[in-house]
């Protein structure tokens, strides 16, 4: 639906499939507001809307030509983009300049912020170069000899020796290479430091992450002597959700978290505006480890901050007094130490899958395409198929060996069998979609639609405190002497909820690779949309193949499989530039425009 008003380079670039309605409605209506008719500032206006709609911070003027994706269902057209985008620095509607006064989009080094997202990243940027200048905590880490009997240096002593040294930090690495172990030993280094027991908060921004964070520290509470109260929660519980408010919360610069440490876990999920109500909600000496995995799949909404702090330059000072233990790091490459001045340590060594999958996962982080494509024919444990009969059949298999666990009331073999093989679609619509798959899947089972049988997965869609369900939590129905259950694992074993009591809940035989992030199975299938699918990324696949542990299917063209690579996801943001101070020369009106 194109709006009726719009007209000029508005109208073209919509029904292109560039722009869609809500853009050109604010960029039409910020033009009323201001007095501004002039079409570069109105497709400016719109393309910044249309940015934070595809989860960017800002658009980059200077490349927002070659970076735009239209509508994959749109006729191909020459569109004509402004030669200059000079008219905006005297534009009524854009502040130009770090410190101008407000309007409601804001111009500086050539990136084009809706106002609120550029003032969101400024007190990100300030929060994090504020920490990183103030002097480091002193610790002492003479017990890191005994939480890792490994031979100095090791990454994951160097993680821990640099997270409790600084203010804020990173640890990363991919599924399986000790994220959660490191951050319990760090927990144990500063719980053994002089004076009162910090106050620890654990946090993530989904229920499941939450719940899976707290459940794998206290797994290694006793072998660590951590103690046994420590409890996870999302991200919005931690800063105090308002119902007044959905992006305002209790805790804020105003009213502080009364913590001393706070770790959150899967930050790569953490969008620009929950990372800066997070960091003016810290006590100014409060520690904050970030721990996630920035190759993986963005957040639903606008930023990448995680990936953004892993690649953003050190400030000035920023390193000073690191420990001796990243001092003595030499198995640092040069962009690694680089990082380190930022408190970033990658980690690297997965226990999760073998080499197979760790050479495929690392082949295509790095983009190569053409080592992808080699390990995918090297045998059982990694393949690339042209169609879906194999795949169908193991879904056959695998669906009829549930169905009878399920029948035998079996609840705990059940859930086991749910973690052996899962379905992985990029699209939730269309012929490679998950809706269209469950559908299939359930045809080929024999289920009725409309029903629960026995053996269906299930997955929750929305948090169930009553329940204790969170989204993205996936079950099983199981057949018990009350009637039909759905199964759902818990650190005790299955806990079994009547089907009456839930609500938000969908069929799992297939998920998005979105849904699957923090799930792990032992085999994945992972069907691929065509080429020309913006949905096909090289972070997308990186998920999808880092979700197994014992093997991967891939379900698709050699073409769709290059596109993935060689498509990253882009999301802009100013978070990885340096920018002046305020009062400084970029962006003033007296320079010269960099926009010309």
């Amino acid at each position: 639906m194109i709006p009726v008003r719009a007209e000029g380079l508005l109208r073209e670039f919509a029904d292109a499939g560039v722009l869609a309605p809500a853009d050109v409605h604010v960029a039409l209506r910020l033009g009323r507001l201001g007095s501004e008719q002039r079409e570069p500032v109105l497709l400016a206006a719109a393309l910044a809307v249309r940015g934070v709609r595809a989860g960017s911070v800002c658009v980059d003027l200077a490349t927002v030509a070659d970076s735009v994706v239209p509508d994959e269902d749109a006729p191909p057209v020459e569109l004509a983009w402004p030669a200059e985008w000079t008219a905006l620095e005297d534009s009524p509607v854009v502040a130009v300049g770090v410190d101008a006064p407000w309007r409601p989009l804001r111009l500086v080094d050539g990136l084009l912020y809706l106002d609120r997202y550029w003032q969101q990243e400024q007190l990100v940027r300030r929060e994090l170069d504020e920490r990183a200048a103030r002097p480091a905590p002193a610790v002492d880490l003479t017990g890191l000899d005994v939480l890792f009997d490994g031979p100095a240096p090791d990454l994951q002593r160097l993680a821990t020796a640099v997270a409790a040294g600084r203010w804020v930090s990173v640890i990363t690495g991919g599924p399986g290479t000790g994220k959660t172990h490191t951050v319990a030993r760090l927990l144990k280094v500063l719980l053994d430091q002089p004076g009162p027991p910090p106050r620890i908060a654990l946090a993530a921004p989904t229920g499941k992450a939450a719940a899976r964070l707290q459940e794998s520290v206290l797994e290694q509470a006793a072998a660590v002597g951590l103690p046994l109260d420590l409890t996870a929660s999302t991200l919005h519980r931690l800063l105090g959700w308002r119902p007044d408010s959905r992006s305002r919360f209790r805790h804020d610069a105003g009213n502080h978290l009364p913590y001393d440490v706070v770790v959150v876990d899967e930050s790569s999920m953490v969008s620009l505006t929950m990372m800066a109500r997070l960091l003016e909600a810290l006590r100014p000496t409060a520690r904050l480890v970030l721990v996630g995995d920035p190759d993986q799949l963005t957040p639903v909404d606008a930023g990448a901050v995680l990936s953004d702090l892993v690649h953003r330059p050190a400030a000035d000072g920023a390193g000073a007094g690191l420990p001796d233990d990243a001092r003595d790091a030499v198995d640092l490459d040069a962009d690694e130490r680089r990082q380190l001045r930022n408190g970033v340590v990658r980690l690297r060594v997965s226990q999760r899958y073998g080499p197979g999958i760790a050479g495929l996962a690392e082949a295509v982080r790095k983009g190569e395409a053409d080592r992808v494509l080699e390990l995918l024919d090297t045998g059982a444990e990694l393949t690339l198929e042209p169609d879906t009969a194999a795949l169908e059949e193991r879904i056959r298999a695998s669906a009829a060996e549930l169905r009878s666990a399920a029948e035998s009331g079996d609840a705990e073999r059940c859930l086991a069998l749910l973690g052996r093989h899962r379905l992985l679609c990029a699209h939730q619509r269309g012929p490679a979609g998950v809706a269209t798959w469950n559908d299939r899947v359930g045809r080929l089972i024999g289920a009725v639609p409309g029903e629960w049988p026995p053996g269906a997965p299930l997955l929750i869609t929305a948090n169930d405190y009553e329940n204790e369900l969170w989204n993205g939590d996936t079950g099983v129905v199981v057949r018990t002497d009350d009637g039909l259950r759905a199964a759902f694992l818990r650190g005790t074993g299955p806990d079994l909820v009547p089907l009456s009591r839930l609500s938000a809940v969908h069929p799992a035989h297939a998920l998005t690779v979105h849904r699957s992030q923090g799930s792990q199975f032992e085999e994945v299938a992972v069907l691929l949309p065509p080429a020309s699918s913006p949905l096909l990324t090289r972070e997308l696949l990186y998920t999808a193949v880092t979700r197994a542990s014992r093997s991967v299917r891939i379900v698709g063209s050699e073409e769709s499989v290059r596109a993935a690579i060689g498509r990253q996801v882009v999301r802009a943001s100013g978070l990885r530039r340096r920018m002046d101070p305020p009062g400084g020369a970029q962006g003033t009106r007296g320079a010269r425009s960099p926009l010309a």
